[in-house]
């Protein structure tokens, strides 16, 4: 199994995205890139934390593959925006890739490359070393699914989860 720690904006997106692929075995909403430790919802929405709203994927390589996992961050949210993905504005929303080492980072550099052929104008995706993890409240784990009716879900995060089962329909469960 394998990790990646990644934030591509409002942490429910990613999650609702991940949790559809085959080999994806585990996604936790949290925080990381600031201070200080174990911060609320709260603290990292008033942007002055540093931290972004991330998820960790767990994932089975022999199931799918890494540069897959990545390539499906590079498709669910505009890496362009810096600090924001549409409406949610700040540091916290910054589309981020959070290395765990050297062999990571490198994979992570490919995976901007290659998204780089896809977007017009600059990405923005900042590769930073991997700190502290922090588990988000219990509420934020799985919003998408427990919040199927929320408004927010429906006008954001849907159309995202659509996009990727379209585009890797190969990989949805």
């Amino acid at each position: 199994m394998r990790t990646f720690v990644l934030a591509g904006g409002c942490f429910w997106c990613l999650d609702a995205v991940y949790r559809t692929l085959r080999g994806v075995v585990d996604v936790v909403s949290g925080y990381t890139g600031g201070e200080p430790a174990d911060p609320t919802y709260e603290q990292v929405c008033s942007g002055g934390t540093g931290h972004a709203e991330a998820v960790a994927v767990t994932f089975d390589p022999e199931v799918i593959p890494a540069e897959v996992v990545l390539d499906v961050f590079f498709t669910l949210h505009d890496p362009r925006q810096l600090n924001r993905q549409g409406a949610d504005v700040g540091t916290q929303y910054r589309s981020a890739m959070f290395y765990a080492d050297e062999d990571q980072r490198a994979e992570f550099e490919a995976a901007v490359k290659r998204a780089a052929g896809w977007w017009d104008g600059e990405i923005v995706t900042t590769l930073e070393p991997l700190g502290p993890f922090y588990r988000a409240e219990e509420y934020h784990q799985d919003f998408f699914a427990k919040n199927p009716g929320q408004g927010y879900c429906l006008a954001v995060a849907l159309p995202k989860v659509n996009k990727v089962r379209k585009s890797f329909a190969q990989y949805v469960r």
